[in-house]
């Protein structure tokens, strides 16, 4: 992350004697990225963070098999008709993945367990509902167009008032704003599309009593089972620059050109082989012939994998692309507006549209994504034809 933060009780210097009221010692706990040599933290735990009672291995769930996308061909999937059997979790429904990357949407109203991926970052997208995000670091409440970014290795478990969807993209390595955002110290500069203030992370303790508790673990290896003789939500306080955060998708401020600009404007976040983009609404193009809808592009070194989250899509009418979509358009296919788009948009600019009401979340991978058990489900096979009608 770009700043320092200090939650809770920490003592004055990293690494020394700091004790609890019945004098005894709380127990240190360095999360750090890359060896040590990256971002870290500090937590300071009641208990020993290292004690656990037992470890069994679990057995994953059937359905998480990607397949490559041959055919080769654009595809369009209902995330709306998809129905899940478990929490937030181990409700997921794997749509796409790579060896960077693997996208999955949940839909659940139920608590999940405790839960570690020590695989890489997740940023969890929220695309309706609210949700209490809990973990060792304490608590951020979390709702409708909420990206939550979590650290690798965050103990967390995801509390739904009531019934939560959500876009879960969980990296095989760490996921950080885009460098050009960064001063060469960290800071976001003046021409970044979001800023520290606009990011909320946990602002107090959060501390659980219990013994025995579970916390399932994901790492290359498979899922994990471990319990912990003390609850590990037993952390009195932490300082760093490594930490789960919040920003809401309508805190970014769109770029906008005289004519149509290309996806990097809309760039979030990157991760190791992906980037995660952010369409919201914004001004259209201002030049008196301006075309403000997408020109008919190939991205020759990437697979875009677009979720329609909200608004309306005048560049896809016709296409049955509608809010909780996911289109997906390999590299090697050109794409663009459906047949008769531009032609509609020109005519809504001259009846005075000035605005578009698009919400989306694309993720550009670099290398190609192949197609998960609950994409293959929900897909419409038509999709791929409707460019040529």
């Amino acid at each position: 992350m770009p700043y320092y933060r200090v939650v809770g009780e920490v003592p004055r210097k990293r690494h020394v004697q700091f004790r609890r009221p019945d004098g005894g010692l709380y127990a240190e706990e360095l999360m750090g990225e890359e060896g040590f040599s990256s971002d870290s933290s500090l937590l300071y735990h009641r208990h020993l963070p290292t004690a656990i009672v037992k470890a069994e291995a679990v057995t994953p769930t059937a359905g998480a098999r990607l397949e490559p996308n041959l055919p080769l061909s654009p595809r369009h999937f209902r995330t709306q008709e998809l129905s899940s059997a478990g929490d937030l979790v181990t409700g997921r429904m794997l749509l796409a993945g790579n060896g960077d990357v693997r996208l999955s949407y949940a839909v659940s109203d139920r608590p999940s367990e405790l839960y570690r991926n020590s695989m890489g970052d997740e940023c969890v997208y929220v695309q309706r509902g609210t949700v209490r995000f809990e973990s060792t670091y304490g608590v951020i409440e979390a709702g409708e167009g909420d990206y939550v970014v979590i650290p690798t290795g965050t103990i967390h478990r995801w509390v739904p008032d009531g019934q939560v969807s959500v876009l879960a993209i969980e990296a095989g390595g760490h996921i950080r704003p885009p460098r050009r955002y960064l001063s060469q110290h960290g800071q976001f500069l003046e021409h970044a599309p979001y800023c520290e203030r606009d990011l909320r992370a946990p602002a107090e303790p959060f501390v659980v009593e219990g013994e025995e508790v579970p916390v399932l673990v994901r790492t290359r290896g498979g899922l994990t089972r471990l319990v912990y003789r003390n609850h590990p939500f037993d952390v009195v306080g932490w300082d760093g620059c490594l930490y789960p955060f919040a920003f809401n998708i309508n805190d970014f401020e769109p770029i906008v050109k005289k004519t149509h600009a290309p996806p990097p404007v809309h760039q979030t976040f990157e991760g190791p082989g992906f980037v995660v983009c952010s369409f919201c609404p914004r001004p259209l193009d201002y030049h008196p012939e301006a075309i403000p809808i997408p020109y008919n592009h190939h991205n020759v070194d990437s697979d875009e994998f677009m979720f329609y989250a909200g608004g309306d899509y005048s560049a896809r009418k016709g296409s049955g692309i509608d809010v909780g979509s996911v289109s997906l358009h390999p590299a090697g296919f050109t794409h663009g507006p459906q047949p008769g788009a531009v032609e509609a948009v020109i005519e809504a600019v001259g009846r005075g549209v000035t605005t578009t009401s698009e919400m989306a979340v694309m993720v550009d991978t670099f290398r190609p994504l192949d197609l998960g058990p609950a994409a293959l489900s929900c897909e419409d096979p038509a999709y791929a034809w409707t460019w040529a009608r």
